[in-house]
C-alpha cells in the first residue's frame, strides 16, 4: 500500500454561478476513488475533469457520498454506469437518493424546508447504493489509506473520510466560502457539536469541505 495520495479538487458552479460544490478525486497511484458527484447540471464538466485527471472507465473503484443532498449525489448513477464503480454512503441518508427527499431524515430546519422543493433528487437520477459504510470502515481495499468517519449534524447520515496523513474530507459539516467555519446549514446542533468534539480527538491536518477552499484544521479547531 502506497502512502502517497493525489487529490484532485473538482469545483463545480451551482445556483446559477452564485455558489460552488466540491467533488474530490483521490488517487493512490493504484486506484481512483471519487468523493461526491456534484449537481446534475454539471455532469459534462465533472466527467471531463475526471478523465483529464487520468481516470478512465474501469479505473474508478468507488463512488463515496458524504451525504444525500442532490448537489453532492446528482451524478452518482451516471458515473456508476459509465465507470463501473459501486456507490456507497451511510444508510441514514439513503432515503434522500432513493426517494429524492432531502427532508427524509431531517428535523426540518427552516432553511432546509425553504430550499427542499428545489434541491430534491429528480426521479431519473435516483438510485439505490450498492452498499453502506459505517464509522471506522477503511478504504484499503480500494487502494486508499483512509477511513470513514460518521459526522452527523448537517444530516443524520453525514460522513467524512480521513486519510492516514490527516486529510479530512468533511462534506458539509464545515465550509470555507469566506472563512473556515461550521457549515452554514446545520440540522441538529447537538449532533454537529458531538461530531466536532469527536474530530478534535483525531489527527487532522488539512480539511477539504464540500463548499469553499481547503483549510488547515488548526485555523478552526480552537474556535469550535
Amino acid at each position: 500500500m502506497k502512502n502517497s495520495l493525489e487529490i484532485v479538487t473538482i469545483q463545480l458552479k451551482i445556483m446559477v454561478g452564485m455558489a460552488t460544490v466540491n467533488c474530490y478525486l483521490l488517487n493512490s497511484g493504484e486506484n481512483y476513488v471519487l468523493l461526491d458527484t456534484g449537481h446534475t447540471s454539471k455532469r459534462k464538466k465533472l466527467d471531463e475533469t475526471i478523465q483529464q485527471a487520468g481516470c478512465q472507465p474501469g479505473d474508478l473503484k468507488l463512488i463515496l457520498l458524504t451525504h444525500g443532498d442532490s448537489d453532492h449525489t446528482g451524478n452518482a448513477s451516471f458515473l456508476q454506469d459509465k465507470y463501473g464503480a459501486p456507490i456507497t454512503m451511510h444508510r441514514d441518508d439513503s432515503g434522500m437518493v432513493t426517494q429524492g427527499n432531502m427532508l427524509y431524515n431531517r428535523r426540518g430546519n427552516l432553511l432546509f424546508r425553504v430550499i427542499s422543493p428545489f434541491m430534491g433528487l429528480g426521479r431519473k437520477y435516483r438510485f439505490k447504493p450498492d452498499f453502506y459504510v459505517e464509522d471506522g470502515d477503511d478504504l484499503l481495499s480500494y487502494g486508499i489509506d483512509a477511513r470513514v468517519v460518521h459526522i452527523p449534524g448537517h444530516s443524520t447520515g453525514s460522513i467524512g473520510v480521513l486519510s492516514s496523513r490527516g486529510d479530512l474530507f468533511c462534506g458539509d459539516l464545515f465550509t470555507n466560502t469566506k472563512e473556515p467555519s461550521l457549515g452554514a446549514i446545520i440540522d441538529e446542533e447537538a449532533a454537529a457539536q458531538a461530531s466536532v468534539d469527536k474530530l478534535k480527538e483525531m489527527s487532522i491536518n488539512q480539511v477539504y469541505p464540500g463548499h469553499g477552499n481547503p483549510f488547515l484544521w488548526e485555523l478552526l479547531k480552537e474556535e469550535l
